[in-house]
Parts: structure tokens; sequence; C-alpha cells
């Protein structure tokens, strides 16, 4: 198939995705908790400085999600939320991801570390961090654990990055495990507080890089999830 012909035949598609995400509503933080803080959790995914803020994968754009993740906490904390996790990149120095990506985010550096305003939090003593190896939170980690220690929960909000990588990984882990288990829980991914790096094809080939094009694979994984259950808002108010 030719490009122009994929692209025309994808618009009326690419319009409704694009549309679909222009359109979304607020979620009020007393919707998500219902009353029940304690059956509620925010998951955060790769939020370091790695990702955010210094080495070959930090992106800009994705450090812009930072502070409405600082936000979302503390509104959660006010409503009496105290279930935070933090699933985070720790990777020994010979790590077999760095065969797909470049070095990064080596356990003990600067890069692997939580961003500073998330350790700022008055509360951060309630953060469980639970080091990750892949893309995938649960794989090889102590997030199942974690997820049996707390068997009531009904209601979990997933933030971080990348919309396409490890944040919809774990999106989809966390709908997945509800559905084989027959257990109803709302998996809530707020818009203002996910996204993705974008790599251009011209930059990518100079550099010999995978391009990555972060607007539209944003979109499109944000679709994705919305077509497996998962409950996409533009933010949590």
């Amino acid at each position: 198939m030719k490009v122009e012909t994929l692209i025309e035949q994808s618009k009326p598609f690419l319009a409704y995705v694009v549309d679909w995400v222009a359109n979304l509503n607020d979620l009020p933080m007393s919707r998500v908790v219902n009353g029940q803080p304690e059956k509620a959790a925010i998951i955060s995914v790769d939020v370091i400085n790695g990702f955010c803020y210094e080495g070959p994968l930090a992106s800009p754009r994705v450090a812009t999600i930072v502070e409405p993740i600082v936000d979302l906490f503390r509104k959660g904390h006010q409503a009496g939320l105290r279930n935070f996790v933090l699933t985070q990149d720790s990777h020994a120095p010979d790590s077999i991801e760095f065969e797909s990506y470049p070095p990064h985010c080596i356990r003990g550096t600067a890069e692997s570390q939580t961003v500073e305003a998330f350790k700022s939090l008055p509360f951060w003593d309630l953060f469980q961090v639970i080091p990750k190896e892949s893309i995938n939170s649960a794989i090889g980690t102590d997030l199942e654990g974690w997820l049996s220690d707390h068997p009531d929960l009904d209601t979990v909000i997933v933030v971080g990055d990348c919309t396409d990588l490890c944040t919809y990984q774990l999106a989809m882990h966390l709908k997945l495990r509800a559905v084989a288990a027959n257990k109803r829980v709302r998996i809530i991914l707020p818009v203002d507080c996910v996204d993705t790096y974008d790599l251009p094809v011209s930059v990518a080939q100079e550099i010999g890089a995978v391009p990555h094009d972060g607007d539209l694979l944003h979109h499109i994984f944000l679709y994705s999830m919305m077509l497996n259950g998962i409950e996409v808002v533009a933010k949590i108010i």
C-alpha cells in the first residue's frame, strides 16, 4: 500500500480519534474515590529524571506531565487516598533492554531517581517505589505482590510515560488482570498526566535511531486503551 493511500483511507478514523481526545470530559476526584478512598490507588510509571530531565531518553514534552501529576497526588491525598505507587526503571548496567534503547536509568544513578517534585510532597512517606527492568511494570517486579496485598482496590488511576510504552503496558495489565479474575475494577487514565516522546524521521535518520511520532502514537494508544475498557478522561479535578 502506498503511503498516500494509507493516509487518505485513515483520515476519517484519525479525525474521529483527534475529535474524541479533544472532547474528553474532566472527572471530579469525588467520583473517583466515591466516599471510599481506601479502595482507590494512583500508580505512576517512569516519572523519573532519566525520562524527564537528563540522559539519552529524557524528553521535554514528557517533563510537562510532572506538575499535573503532582497536582493529582495532592487532590487524591486531600480526598483521603493513601495508596500511591511508583513503578520505575532501575536497570542493570548490562540490561538486555539496551539492545532496543540506549543505556538509561541504570540503578544507583541520578537518571533512575524519582523526580524531586514527587519527593518534595509532604506525604512522600506514603509512596511505594517499585523498581522494574522492562517496559512492563508487573513482570519480574513487586507490583503483583502489592496488588495482592490490596484485594479491595476497585479503582486505579494510571499516569506517567510513555503513553504507547510503559503507561500502556501498565494500564492494560491492570485491566486484563481484573478481567481474568472476573473482577470489576475501574482503570482511569487522565490525559493531562500522560505523554510520550517525539523523534522526527529526519532526526532519527541522522542519529541512527528509530523514529517515533509522538502526537500520532499518543492519540492511537489513548484510543486503544479506551477500546479495551480503560476510562480515558481529560483530567481529574
